[in-house]
């Protein structure tokens, strides 16, 4: 579906703005060989401006940097110094620079695809999830409009706890309605905290049980990720009356979140095992439908070993853009329906990627 998509689709640049960082790195390495986006620019701190990219960045991915992105000379994250190069641009910056930052690109009439959490429960910005809702990109005209833009707009992708989250919750509600609530703790990545990250003293031989800010962002975001886009595409309307209730804690892990959801269905009586598993493996997602190049075959992997999904052994699944879930069961005690285990690669579709594949539905919607 998504090859058929590719031969209609044109070429872009991009430019990614804190790209020295974990997360830009990551957009690095995946558009060092996509077959439609050129990075032209990149962008990072005032220090970090002027010297080649080679030279700036600490570079930790596992492949070499492409001598040609090694070569190009980071730029100061303005809008002034992309406008040229650039026909939009990914953002990784840290939330501390990255409001003012967007805003500016955004003004400047410049698209941006941000996974910075700045502006994602701000009305007027789709928070998009390309394998859940990416229909509420539908909500970009109306964002032009009120910001009296030709060409820009600003979508995010969410908290890479989330994504991982609302990816089955999708596929079991538009086969069994809405969820009532769920509850859940997750075991988050290192990765997750950027470099240099946890310390290696508080992770090594540990588990760490909080992490700041993290909690909050599982009920605010799934419930305007799963929620409806109304009005004549005016107004994202929140999908009210989930409850989300998690954990999050940091684990010795480098890549992939683990997530152990319990959820209760608002229609009773709920489904069986053997119903949710195959709604969860029939699930075929919006970036799939719509011939993303970067769409899974399979947006969420149903495992049927007792021991999966692991990180180590799953999170790689679909280029890191597949869901796996396992372990699906009842819960007896009646406060829930169903328990499940699920892991997602949060910085392939958890972060970068999910922002790649954004940037591929916006283009194939005629809004890039």
């Amino acid at each position: 579906m998504a090859v058929e998509s590719s031969k209609h689709f044109p070429k872009k640049r991009c430019g990614v703005l804190g790209a020295t960082g974990s997360v830009g790195q990551r957009f690095i390495l995946l558009l060092n060989d996509h077959p439609h986006f050129t990075l032209t620019a990149v962008g990072a701190s005032p220090r970090s401006a002027g010297k080649k990219f080679s030279v700036a960045a600490s570079w930790k991915q596992g492949m070499k940097l492409p001598e040609r992105i090694g070569d190009l000379v980071v730029k100061s994250c303005t809008p002034e110094e992309f406008k040229d190069e650039v026909d939009f641009v990914f953002s990784g910056l840290d939330s501390d620079v990255a409001g003012e930052t967007e805003l500016a690109f955004l003004q400047a009439d410049i698209p941006v695809f941000s996974n910075s959490k700045n502006y994602r429960l701000d009305p007027l910005v789709p928070l998009v999830v390309p394998t859940v809702n990416l229909s509420h990109l539908d909500l970009i005209p109306h964002q032009r409009r009120h910001h009296n833009l030709r060409r820009g707009f600003q979508v995010c992708n969410s908290n890479c706890a989330v994504i991982g989250m609302v990816v089955p919750f999708r596929a079991l509600m538009d086969k069994f309605g809405p969820l009532e609530r769920a509850s859940m703790i997750t075991e988050q990545a290192v990765s997750g905290a950027g470099y240099p990250g946890v310390s290696s003293l508080d992770i090594f031989d540990n588990i760490v049980p909080y992490i700041k800010g993290e909690e909050e962002k599982l009920g605010a975001e799934s419930r305007k990720i799963l929620g409806s886009i109304q009005d004549e595409n005016t107004k994202l309307a929140n999908a009210e009356g989930l409850l989300v209730d998690g954990t999050c804690t940091r684990v010795p892990v480098i890549d992939g979140h683990t997530h152990i959801v319990s959820l209760k269905f608002a229609k009773q009586p709920a489904p069986s095992v053997e119903e949710a598993e195959e709604a969860l493996r029939s699930y075929v997602s919006d970036a799939q439908k719509l011939g993303c190049p970067s769409a899974p075959e399979i947006s969420i992997a149903v495992m049927d070993e007792d021991d999966r999904p692991q990180p180590r052994l799953d999170k790689d699944k679909g280029k890191g853009y597949t869901v796996s879930v396992g372990r699906v069961r009842k819960v007896e005690n009646g406060a829930y329906n169903l328990k499940y285990v699920a892991v997602s690669h949060n910085l392939v579709i958890g972060a970068a990627g999910g922002s790649i594949l954004n940037a591929e539905a916006a283009v194939l919607k005629g809004y890039l």
